[in-house]
């Protein structure tokens, strides 16, 4: 099962390890990485990951990367890929 993580805020160091730190504890894999820094200092980042062996539901992985950005200053959401898809089709 994978998944879009999606994370935007202000660029500081520390961003990417302390998501994918969190998403490894979660025992989510990150298949692909892609992160830009755009004028004056705005980060995103989107990430696929598979979420099919996780530890806990994807449910409490949206939860846990919620709570984690509002600790951090970002938006950090994560969707089904299939739900992603569908919704940048139309």
């Amino acid at each position: 099962m994978k998944a879009i993580v999606t994370v935007i805020g202000k660029d500081r160091v520390g961003i990417i390890a302390e998501v994918c730190s969190l998403l490894a504890e979660l025992n989510v894999n990150i298949n692909d990485i892609n992160q830009t820094v755009m004028q004056n200092d705005f980060f995103t980042m989107v990430m696929l990951a598979d979420v099919s062996q996780s530890s806990v539901s994807f449910g409490e992985i949206s939860e846990k990367l919620s709570k984690k950005g509002e600790e951090m200053g970002l938006s950090i959401k994560i969707q089904l890929e299939d739900i992603f898809n569908a919704m940048h089709r139309i």
